[in-house]
């Protein structure tokens, strides 16, 4: 396997439309990297730069220590693995994974070991004969990656592949690419617009937003420690609200006003804030992190407030709330067995030790 280094790599599109901004990554041996974002974001277009299908505007593509920027995709040593299969439909599934390794001339004998090594890593053995047409979703989408296995290339990249699977299947097939990176011991980069996704399957994940990297960190510090108000609404489901208020002291204390709602903040947040008196600020809180007043107990640096229950989802073992202030609306994620009516008020407890705050201006975060 390999390491993939992008150094200030750029792409523009004609028209000077820059799909890709000065993107620095190092992708360690053995490593899975995710890159996620919304559509548009410019994560495909970097995935199509590192398998060569796609020439960068800008910088440095190395595989493997080499620079690969003039090399073609078929040089390159990568396995990509897309959204829609690319299955041949007149071929078996064994043939489709052969495929490729008979290009190369490979010997007979060993192509039949890798396609059938690859088919039992998958559990598709039992498949090899059928066509396409003849398997579901989730089987295409394993002779797919199959027939990337079977190249035992330096580098595996997954430009959405699951997309088209439902959500059962997702959460199926997610698990299985990670179980075979464990046992694959491979490199793999791994494009995905679900933050789910990300953040279920990646050692580290890749931040992007219009072409631009947000923040690259361990899925765990995207969640706890956001670089900016981006990484913290799409990091996280349901999403972090946010609210937009005004920073205030009264007497001793600071005090966050959203104009319906004021939240008293303890001492260990407000020294940090404090050049931010009388300023417009963003506070931001997750869903997972507001509790209902009468089960709040454990909560030691906690705000009350009171909002109007707009919208209830039971979601089984818990309870998504969509509420209002009569300013802000805001989601609630509580213990399902929790009873709530809609139009009434909710009185409520914000763990403020973990709470965020963002600068209206450039968004990023300052506590």
């Amino acid at each position: 396997m390999a390491n993939v280094i992008l150094k200030n790599i750029s792409k523009v599109f004609p028209g000077n439309v820059v799909a890709v901004k000065d993107v620095n990554l190092d992708v360690k041996d053995k490593e899975f990297v995710v890159l996620v974002g919304p559509s548009g974001c410019g994560k495909s277009t970097t995935l199509r730069m590192i398998a060569g299908l796609e020439e960068a505007s800008e910088g440095d593509i190395s595989i493997d220590d080499k620079i690969v920027n003039d090399v073609p995709p078929k040089d390159r040593d990568i396995a990509m693995v897309f959204q829609n299969y690319a299955l041949y439909p007149h071929m078996s599934v064994y043939k489709n994974m052969a495929f490729g390794l008979k290009l190369r001339r490979y010997p007979k004998a060993e192509i039949d070991q890798r396609v059938k090594e690859a088919a039992e890593i998958l559990g598709i053995t039992e498949l090899l004969e059928r066509k396409p047409k003849a398997l579901s979703g989730g089987q295409r989408q394993r002779v797919a990656v199959g027939r990337a296995i079977v190249r035992k290339p330096k580098v595996f990249l997954f430009d959405e592949p699951l997309s088209n699977l439902d959500a059962k299947l997702r959460v199926q097939m997610r698990t299985e690419i990670s179980k075979l990176h464990t046992k694959l011991q491979a490199t793999m980069i791994y494009v995905t617009h679900d933050q789910v996704e990300a953040m279920t399957m990646g050692d580290r994940i890749v931040v992007l937003k219009d072409g631009l990297i947000q923040q690259i960190d361990e899925p765990i510090n995207l969640y706890e420690k956001p670089v900016n108000k981006f990484v913290a609404g799409f990091i996280g489901s349901p999403p972090m609200n946010f609210f937009n208020g005004r920073l205030k002291r009264s007497g001793d204390n600071l005090i966050f006003d959203e104009g319906k709602i004021q939240v008293k903040l303890p001492d260990f947040i407000s020294k940090p804030l404090e050049s931010y008196i009388d300023k417009e600020i963003i506070f931001g809180i997750r869903p997972e992190n507001i509790y209902d007043a009468q089960y709040s107990h454990a909560i030691k640096v906690g705000a009350p407030i009171k909002a109007l229950v707009e919208v209830v989802e039971p979601m089984g073992s818990e309870i998504y709330l969509y509420l209002t202030t009569g300013k802000s609306l805001f989601t609630v994620r509580l213990d399902g067995h929790i009873q709530t009516e809609i139009n009434t008020d909710k009185e409520l407890i914000f763990d403020i030790s973990k709470a965020h705050f963002f600068d209206t201006t450039t968004e990023e975060t300052i506590i």
